[in-house]
């Protein structure tokens, strides 16, 4: 389903310890770039562009001589050198190398694909991530996402993407409090797409692109906010039939089974997802609040007013400028 579970500490600032089944790692770094640690000897570095959604991380494994504490060769570079363009590469291949991996810039993607027809879909793609979306142009995002897409083109497949961008990531903020970084592939592109959709208030053509992916925990969670927008209740709740609160999306998709059971009469129901979603305190607050707020109304519908103001009295006591704490509050009968 592509996550899985883990425990992050935060050691000072900038410094975060994960625990997962696999082992310990620690990272440190600041926006745009970051380096990780893991106990077997693995160390990741990843850069990318604050804001632009696109990433690069190379990793390196240390030998057992490595952990030891050897130095390496005198002249050895720890530093991976990408390849680049050969002379016989054809013209199309170098320019766009040079706007997208030199450069990264839009504007120059875009003139490499208005004067060859071979790199067009992918310049579409990287013209949308490197600059429409971090932009906020949602409208050229969805038509460029768009174009690509009706060409049935796939990121993953493409030669150059797997020559020059293999450790590229796509960085998709698929629900409030839910982010994914995912490969360059069909999948992401799809999800994009259906992120633009809903930016232009699209909601059809958006559910349209994202019942088409492959199945995943992400794709649901697009798909059940999705459903949610438009009030398709029974569809959120077959969507989510069988979850539980194995990471942060299946905590997302809990609340919002919810409140699909809360809006077809059934509170109690709702009450229960909402306990199983609320079942571990170390989720991040955002979406904690949010399934607080959301057990507040089940217990509202129950004529429970009392359970409910202490719901809503937590999440105030955390963050008062909560998304709809105060229409919530607002709720609750006088005294």
């Amino acid at each position: 389903m592509g996550f899985r579970a883990r425990k992050s500490f935060k050691v000072m600032p900038g410094v975060r310890m994960t625990v997962t089944p696999r082992g310990v790692s620690t990272s440190a770094g600041v926006k745009g770039a970051r380096i990780s640690a893991h106990s077997s000897g693995r160390v990741t570095k990843s850069v990318g562009v604050p804001g632009s959604g696109v990433s690069y991380t190379t990793s390196s494994s240390a030998t057992a001589r490595d952990r030891s504490g050897a130095q390496p060769k005198s002249g050895a570079s720890s530093k991976p050198v990408g390849p680049k363009p050969g002379f016989t590469a054809p013209k199309w291949e170098k320019e766009l190398y040079k706007a997208v991996i030199v450069n990264q810039d839009p504007a120059e993607i875009h003139k490499v694909a208005a004067a060859h027809t071979e790199p067009r879909p992918l310049a579409a793609v990287l013209e949308a991530m490197l600059g429409a979306m971090p932009a906020g142009d949602d409208e050229t995002s969805r038509d460029l996402l768009a174009w690509a897409w009706s060409q049935d083109y796939d990121p993953g497949a493409d030669p150059f993407v797997k020559k020059y961008l293999s450790a590229a990531g796509m960085t998709l903020e698929v629900a409030p409090g839910i982010t994914a970084t995912l490969p360059l592939s069909r999948d992401a592109l799809g999800l994009a797409l259906g992120e633009a959709h809903q930016s232009v208030g699209d909601l059809s053509s958006a559910v349209d692109v994202v019942e088409s992916l492959e199945p995943s925990t992400i794709a649901a969670v697009s798909l059940a906010e999705l459903y949610a927008d438009q009030e398709r209740w029974q569809e959120v709740i077959a969507l989510t039939d069988g979850v539980v609160n194995d990471d942060e999306p299946s905590m997302f998709l809990l609340i919002q089974r919810a409140t699909a059971l809360r809006n077809l009469g059934s509170p109690g129901a709702a009450r229960e997802a909402l306990k199983e979603a609320l079942r571990l305190r170390s989720r991040p607050a955002e979406l904690r609040h949010r399934a607080l707020v959301e057990r507040a109304y089940a217990n509202l519908a129950e004529s429970k007013p009392g359970m409910a103001r202490r719901d809503l009295e937590k999440v105030l006591a955390e963050d008062s400028a909560y998304p709809g704490l105060q229409e919530a509050l607002a709720q609750l009968p006088a005294g």
